[in-house]
């Protein structure tokens, strides 16, 4: 019998995402979505259920995501499921399913991050007072 492992997900990013490199050059990003669902119960009152999934994008779709994306973006990831595992410093032994990504689109409006938005230039334009403390 054969198998499928295919995911669509559509969401909102619930932080920004933060480009990085393998030892080899790869670019690569974690994508981490928040998805709702929404509902009634038994008695009749409408709830909300957040489910928040793990990603992981790789080559250029990865810079591209870095460069046009921000916490609350709306995206939609397709991909598969994989399985990590691995040991924590203190020897305990962890798990967990995220969706290695094969395409992002983006929903909402996209504009493009200008060095002034990414999050180390404005920490490099904090002005420090003569005392060098900046505030």
């Amino acid at each position: 019998m054969g198998s499928v492992n295919s995911v669509f997900l559509m969401g909102n990013l619930t932080s920004d995402p933060a480009l990085r490199h393998t030892p080899s050059g790869m670019a690569v990003t974690d994508l981490r979505l928040a998805i709702s669902d929404n509902y009634r119960n038994k008695e009749g009152a409408e709830v909300q259920s957040t489910c928040f999934i793990d990603a992981v994008v790789w080559g250029a779709q990865a810079e591209n995501c870095v460069k046009y994306t921000a916490k609350g973006s709306a995206v939609m990831v397709e991909g598969r499921l994989q399985f990590d595992q691995w040991e924590t410093p203190q020897g305990e032994k962890r798990s967990k399913h995220r969706v290695r990504a094969a395409r992002v689109q983006f929903l909402g409006p996209i504009k493009e991050k200008t060095a002034e938005d990414r999050p180390e230039a404005r920490m490099a334009a904090v002005e420090a007072d003569e005392d060098g403390i900046p505030f």
